[in-house]
């Protein structure tokens, strides 16, 4: 695969070395199990993926290489690169200007934009309005797009099926970046609906088996399918994509259960004549990530870390798998705490930040810390939560002392 020229501030020494000796030992990636770092009274527990993916990488790569190649131009991102705010507020520092929020709210108008101005294309991709508007005002919409090739690998999916007379349904947060970029690719191909869970595709399934009618689906979906829907032709075959972050069990889960709608409804003897194979559409990376934090958690903990950006998607779906088996913080970086009496994280119930009081069991030595993070987040973030935890204990092992494990497993390879 290829090989990222990243920032090496976003690097780490400790979780580096880790990595690397995972790698040499599993270069296949078949070993889930977590990497354990023993610092003697506190133990870190590691997933075995977690991280930058090669798309957020690429992102990163391009957009470097914007701001080196062009010292003389104004450039602009699109809206945020990824959904981290430490890569974001670096490339603002750098000069880079916001053109839009995550949600589609404007902050520059594209009417002020010229020819000469570099405009980077985000991860997560962009809608086609917007790109025919940026190319409306004379800008170079190819030279710095960053949108993942596994998000893309959705949208031809999405083209083939929709070629194919299916219906295309995305698994995905409707006014999710990627989710509004797929919608926009997607609708040019066929019909479209958007469903967020496994309670919209059962009530979609409920309109495919005839048991609602078609204004159930219009209240139901509003504002989530494509102009001149219509349920009781559309419904009849469809095929199912996803924004990429999501849980792939869930998109599995979804796309199972509307198959077998149609069986209920036409018999399986007909049912690839109205439901279409698109498992290939799940991306890799949120598949290793969400499988080595099952592993992870499986494993055992006393407290679970979470490190990213809070509106990252892939991000708050292992915060949910940890949350099922102990206390989980999501954490944007080490700032979010000073000492194990106090923590400031954020919370997927009140979808904002809170305060949580006595939430690291620093007495219960050795306490295990399970620690992962999203897709869109550097490694170095994780080695600050590492470094700031282990500074409470004043007979924990020297960094090196505890990392001398992983570099012997390297070194014998």
């Amino acid at each position: 695969m290829k090989q990222f020229d990243v920032p090496v501030f976003y690097r780490s020494p400790i979780i580096s070395t880790v990595k690397d000796a995972r790698k040499e030992l599993d270069p296949r990636k078949k070993d889930f199990s977590p990497s354990v770092i023993d610092f003697g009274p506190v133990r870190f527990k590691i997933a075995r993926h977690f991280g930058f993916c090669y798309g957020v990488e690429n992102a990163i790569e391009i957009a470097y290489e914007a701001i080196d190649e062009n010292p003389d131009k104004r450039i602009f991102l699109l809206s945020e690169m990824i959904h981290n705010p430490n890569v974001n507020e670096d490339l603002q520092e750098r000069g880079v200007k916001f053109l839009r929020t995550t949600t589609g709210e404007q902050l520059i108008p594209f009417d002020e934009l010229t020819p000469d101005d570099v405009v980077i294309i985000p991860a997560f991709g962009t809608t086609l309005e917007v790109e025919q508007e940026l190319e409306r005002q004379g800008v170079d919409t190819e030279t710095y797009d960053t949108t993942c090739p596994f998000v893309e690998k959705v949208w031809r999916k999405s083209s083939q099926i929709g070629d194919d007379d299916y219906t295309i349904v995305v698994h995905g947060k409707r006014y999710h970046e990627e989710t509004r970029a797929t919608f926009s690719h997607a609708k040019q191909e066929g019909p479209v609906v958007v469903i967020r869970d496994f309670e919209e595709a059962e009530l979609l399934a409920q309109v495919i088996r005839g048991e609602k009618d078609a204004d159930f689906f219009y209240e139901t979906f509003d504002d989530k399918y494509s102009e001149g829907f219509d349920p009781a032709e559309d419904l009849r075959r469809l095929g199912v994509v996803n924004q990429t972050t999501m849980l792939a069990t869930e998109t599995k889960e979804i796309a199972n259960h509307l198959r077998q709608a149609m069986i209920d409804r036409y018999g399986e003897a007909d049912v690839q004549e109205h439901f279409a194979d698109t498992s290939d559409t799940l991306c890799y990376a949120t598949n290793e990530n969400q499988d080595a934090t099952h592993a992870l958690i499986d494993d055992g903990g006393d407290v679970g870390i979470v490190v990213g950006g809070y509106n990252s998607s892939n991000t708050s779906h292992l915060v949910e798998l940890c949350e099922e088996k102990m206390p989980t913080y999501f954490i944007r970086d080490a700032q979010q705490f000073d000492s194990p009496s106090e923590v400031d994280h954020f919370d997927l119930e009140e979808q904002g930040v809170v305060t949580t009081e006595n939430w690291f069991p620093a007495d219960d030595t050795p306490v295990d810390v399970v620690l992962t993070s999203g897709a869109s987040c550097p490694d170095a973030l994780l080695d600050e939560v590492i470094r700031k935890i282990i500074a409470w204990y004043p007979d924990a092992k020297p960094v090196e002392d505890a990392l001398e494990p992983f570099e012997e497993k390297t070194e014998s390879d």
